[in-house]
């Protein structure tokens, strides 16, 4: 049902990518795209990625790209020369760590799904402070969200929001998401969303936020199940912020988990091995391994995988460490310090995993 894969066929590129191909039903792929060319130009080596991405499509059978994000050395520069983003394209200033411009990751569908899939990338309000920027994107993205028969509480399953200089802007972003999140029914009681809030930089220079988001209209509230893994975590809302640790999204041919920006953090809130980056992705790795498991999954079953580091002098160390651990499963390391300056590393992935339930459609 899985099927994994690395190649570089294309001059300039290596793809990493795995597919969840069930007979007979629509297949998924997660690809890693990074260029190889060191040395070339931010154009040369994109460009080299696209051709990649078109190999890979026709290596599916003519997939589609649903969504795609690029990891950029210099947005502000290189987002001009991307003649080919649209508004499923995400585009944030976090380089890659070996060195290149630009890395990609890109979903792909071969096949027609039963759900609408809202993926809306490079969202940016370029005016005021990082407070009023993220009540902004909040309530322009709702009333989108409401155009679809859609709702941020019921339908929005995954949030991305990038910080320039999180170190001291994080704290706007986390005051308005809340009262907006308040306003819309999210609360401790209830639930809030997955999501990552982590340190990047929009291509715009008045924008402080960017945000990405993904949404599926008409999804069931018993389809959604929210993981917490409380033996090695808290509730985020006991430091103030307002984001689920993970979600878990059942159809009724499989089951999609999206575990949020994790790092090395106990169940009682505090940051675990100060200092030291080898424990701290240890622990990282142990917290997702829990909430996975929750979900019913393990590191087989993840899609891909995005590492965030605060010291690009770690990026030996903990490039080997993913090699070792996740040989075949796409990753990309980059350059994006979290949202507590103490905490060295952070990731976030996707998995998923065969589900049956003939209630619900499937995917």
């Amino acid at each position: 049902m899985k099927q994994r894969q690395t190649y570089t066929d294309i001059e300039g590129a290596r793809v990493e990518y795995i597919s969840f191909a069930p007979d007979g039903l629509l297949a998924e792929t997660h690809a890693m795209l990074h260029a190889t060319d060191i040395g070339a130009t931010f154009g040369q080596q994109y460009q080299a990625l696209k051709q990649a991405l078109e190999v890979l499509k026709s290596r599916l059978g003519g997939a589609t790209v649903v969504m795609r994000r690029l990891f950029v050395s210099d947005a502000t520069n290189q987002m001009p020369l991307i003649d080919d983003a649209d508004s499923t394209t995400s585009i944030i200033q976090q380089p890659p760590l070996d060195g290149s411009k630009v890395a990609m990751w890109a979903y792909l569908h071969q096949g027609k799904s039963n759900y609408t899939h809202l993926w809306d990338m490079t969202q940016i309000v370029p005016e005021g402070d990082s407070q009023h920027q993220a009540t902004q994107l909040l309530e322009r993205y709702e009333q989108q969200l409401e155009a679809q028969g859609a709702t941020l509480a019921d339908n929005c399953i995954r949030t991305w929001f990038f910080v320039r200089d999180v170190d001291t802007q994080y704290h706007g972003l986390v005051v308005g998401r809340r009262e907006n999140f308040t306003k819309q029914g999210l609360t401790p009681q209830t639930h809030y969303l997955a999501s990552t809030g982590i340190h990047g930089i929009p291509a715009n220079t008045k924008a402080i936020i960017q945000m990405d988001t993904y949404a599926i209209p008409g999804i069931e509230r018993r389809q959604q199940t929210y993981l917490y893994a409380p033996t090695h975590l808290n509730p985020t809302y006991q430091y103030g912020v307002t984001f689920e640790r993970g979600v878990k999204i059942d159809f009724g041919d499989r089951s999609h988990i999206y575990i949020s920006g994790t790092a090395s953090i106990n169940n009682r809130g505090e940051v675990e091995h100060t200092g030291d980056i080898l424990k701290q992705t240890h622990r990282m790795w142990e917290n997702v391994e829990t909430l996975l498991a929750e979900g019913g999954a393990g590191w087989d079953d993840v899609m891909q995988i995005i590492v965030y580091l605060r010291d690009t002098a770690d990026y030996t160390l903990v490039n080997r460490l993913f090699a070792e651990k996740f040989p075949d499963t796409p990753h990309v390391i980059t350059y994006a310090p979290v949202c507590r300056p103490t905490w060295l590393i952070e990731m976030e992935c996707m998995a998923i995993t065969p589900h049956t339930d003939s209630t619900l459609k499937p995917y």
